[in-house]
């Protein structure tokens, strides 16, 4: 059984439903009861990575980062999350603060960076992109048994991995305005010079030539700023997929950690029979992930197998047929067909959050209904 970890990034907000920089306040409240670090405690760890089970500062002050201990099975990540949202939350509310799993910010709001020698690096190197940049996703963890295997991983699920953002949407509003996009952070995300789709990389010797060449160009911070769309961990033995929103709703984000470990398992069960990555352009696959943070679930995906447009529901399929055998194996199949038939009928969280504006004209109230959902025992 493969394991599986999951990080998410939530909006620190007020009880009126504004963002505010209370971030490091909680995690100074957070940190005191041994549950995470404060910025400044963040900003000295060189170590391997953070500890399992974690909270820790993002790059502006309204944010908060979780991470859950490494998990072996679904109902494990399920428990995980609860105590971890459910912790970030107390640490919020000590500060008269909340959480919420929001992508975007519905609400106009001027960010604060993080204090942090290289959050204020990345400040001053990339200018707006920086500044703005007050988005929330979700990467998710599944070991691989070595760099190769990794690789080999990376090279098959990369035509998947739009379908994935098209599930997760949950950001439709950015700084006060209706987007027009289900997923604006995935947008507003690969304006990062490293982020977005990669091309076949054929061996783990390949991939490390091309990080230490993104490095080279002195044009991002380190390595750990390479923003794959799904890359190696640098601290773990894990392939991390990074091309989700962060989830409303816990189950959403138990569903999108099955699929990413199905996915997982597929790929590397492909590579060990010899079965070649499919030969899709990168050109393509960015425009397929555009598509699907146009459209999240509501319209047209392009399809992996064809390259061209399907209704989404069918691709979806494709995508839960492509897995079927790892979800099996698992024991996964049926919560995760359960999760994803959920999503595609009541909608995604960018769905809900229109659902809720166009209820009550108020952009605020969008942000108070996800941080009651945020939290949901």
């Amino acid at each position: 059984m493969r394991t599986v970890g999951v990080e998410e990034e939530l909006l620190v907000v007020d009880p009126s439903g504004r963002p505010v920089p209370r971030g490091p306040e909680a995690l100074a409240v957070a940190s005191r009861r041994g549950e995470g670090q404060t910025p400044e405690e963040h900003d000295r760890d060189d170590g391997p990575g953070e500890r399992p089970g974690h909270l820790v500062p993002e790059l502006k002050q309204e944010q908060v980062e979780l991470g859950t201990r490494v998990c072996t099975g679904l109902d494990e990540v399920t428990r995980e999350l609860r105590f971890w949202r459910g912790r970030a939350d107390a640490a919020a509310r000590a500060v008269g603060a909340r959480v919420a799993a929001l992508a975007s910010s519905p609400v106009a709001v001027d960010p604060e960076p993080t204090p942090g020698e290289r959050y204020a690096e990345m400040e001053e190197r990339f200018g707006l992109i920086a500044t703005d940049q007050l988005t929330c996703g979700c990467h998710v963890h599944v070991s691989v048994d070595g760099d190769e295997e990794g690789v080999a991983v990376l090279d098959r699920i990369r035509v998947w991995l739009p379908v994935l953002t098209a599930l997760t949407a949950n950001s439709p509003f950015w700084l006060g305005r209706d987007s027009g996009y289900a997923s604006y952070r995935s947008q507003a995300w690969d304006r990062w010079p490293s982020s977005g789709p990669t091309e076949l990389f054929g061996d783990a010797a390949t991939y490390a030539r091309v990080v230490d060449d993104l490095v080279a160009t002195r044009t991002i911070v380190d390595a750990g700023q390479v923003y794959f769309a799904a890359r190696l961990s640098r601290s773990w033995p894990t392939v991390e997929v990074r091309v989700a929103d962060v989830a409303l709703r816990v189950e959403d984000a138990v569903t999108h950690a099955g699929l990413v470990r199905a996915l997982v398992d597929t790929a590397a069960t492909e590579w060990r029979a010899g079965r070649p990555a499919p030969a899709v352009r990168g050109e393509v696959l960015r425009v397929a992930a555009w598509r699907a943070g146009r459209s999240g679930t509501a319209g047209e995906l392009v399809h992996p197998l064809t390259g061209r447009p399907a209704p989404a529901a069918d691709v979806v399929a494709a995508l839960l047929a492509h897995v079927e055998g790892a979800l099996e194996a698992s024991g996964d199949r049926q919560r995760v067909e359960d999760g994803v038939r959920a999503v595609l009928e009541r909608g995604t969280g960018a769905d809900l959050q229109r659902r809720v504006h166009r209820e009550t004209g108020d952009l605020a109230a969008v942000v108070r209904a996800a941080a009651d959902l945020t939290v949901v025992r």
